[in-house]
């Protein structure tokens, strides 16, 4: 006879042999329960970390922003006002930096390798789009894909003056003598590449004189020189040269706007001093490095535009002959798009090439 309980344990619970059909059901149970335990932990997880990814509470330390020119230029005055602005609309501590240095190629390259967290932001002025064709290929950086567009502020047509001792009282008659004597009027700008230049070069290409470029490091020894008869004729910002106009040591000819500008209105524009349809300017425009968050370049964009609208920031734009705009970062982009484009055609035609 087979004793089976000889080899039955003595506790069920330590059986070591197949368990019954009743057993493989609750184990199986209770390994789906640990199972649908685990999901619904890592589902809490997932969907916590997106939000803990975002600063809800940006910005949470100052902000910089780089100006790529010596301070006390126009493009150091605008982008103070503004930025001064915003940070009384919003409580934000913003700190203005001066990085000059290489026709402003050392800030803008600062900006395009800082990290894209919203805490990096960089002016730059129509030398920017110039750069994109007489330094292509050359630059430590992309001036379109290195950065995100933010807002264009404010835009100052130029003027064109000449040194009183010229015997022309306007454009038409400055055409004229340039034809009967060409090559020898010259003209100076701030650099290469800068607005004043390559709007003189449009001016001689779209009038059809010869006019010889004088690069200087920067307007103040470019205007000495026009005051002193070393050169003819200079092309610049308002806000610049109109003291020295209105002191009587130079003459201004006309302003290349579609219109007057608010703060010099005695001075025609190009067209109603009898010259070529021509509209040239400087500007003021933000940028961020690529990659920054597309909420917090919206937000900088509409505090920026607020603070442009504001009558005490057009007041003093007025004053120094800057036309205020502030719009979105597809407005800015859009844009500066068509300023490289513009300027690369003036640069290809007159075969301007970089300052080594």
């Amino acid at each position: 006879m087979t004793v089976t309980s000889a080899t039955a344990s003595p506790n069920p619970a330590f059986d070591n042999s197949v368990p019954c059909e009743h057993g493989r059901r609750e184990s199986r149970g209770f390994i789906m329960q640990l199972q649908r335990l685990a999901f619904a932990a890592l589902a809490l997880l997932i969907s916590t970390v997106p939000h803990a990814a975002q600063d809800p509470a940006w910005p949470t330390k100052s902000i910089r922003w780089v100006i790529p020119y010596p301070p006390g230029g126009i493009t150091d005055s605008a982008t103070r006002m503004v930025v001064q602005k915003v940070a009384e609309q919003t409580g934000w501590t913003i700190v203005v930096e001066n990085r000059p240095g290489a026709n402003s190629i050392l800030g803008a390259d600062m900006v395009a390798k800082a990290a894209p967290d919203g805490y990096t932001f960089l002016t730059v002025i129509a030398a920017h789009a110039a750069n994109a064709t007489l330094y292509a290929g050359k630059l430590p950086f992309d001036v379109v894909k290195s950065f995100a567009p933010v807002s264009l502020v404010g835009i100052a047509p130029l003027i064109m003056t000449a040194n009183n001792d010229l015997p022309v009282k306007d454009v038409k008659e400055l055409i004229t003598y340039a034809k009967t004597n060409p090559g020898r009027l010259s003209y100076g700008s701030s650099g290469v590449g800068a607005a004043a230049h390559l709007t003189t070069e449009l001016f001689d290409q779209t009038a059809g004189v010869d006019m010889v470029h004088v690069p200087y490091k920067g307007t103040a020894p470019a205007l000495q020189d026009l005051m002193g008869g070393r050169i003819q004729i200079l092309v610049d910002v308002p806000s610049t040269l109109m003291p020295q106009v209105r002191a009587g040591k130079i003459k201004a000819l006309g302003m290349f706007s579609s219109k007057r500008v608010a703060g010099a209105a005695e001075v025609p524009t190009i067209t109603e001093a009898g010259g070529p349809l021509i509209e040239s300017s400087t500007w003021v425009l933000f940028l961020a490095p690529a990659g920054t968050p597309p909420d917090i370049v919206n937000r900088i964009a509409a505090e920026a535009a607020k603070a442009v609208a504001s009558a005490d920031i057009r007041s003093r734009f007025e004053s120094i002959g800057i036309e205020p705009v502030g719009n979105t970062p597809v407005e800015a982009g859009k844009f500066l798009d068509e300023e490289i484009a513009k300027w690369a055609k003036v640069i290809s035609t007159a075969g301007v090439k970089p300052e080594q």
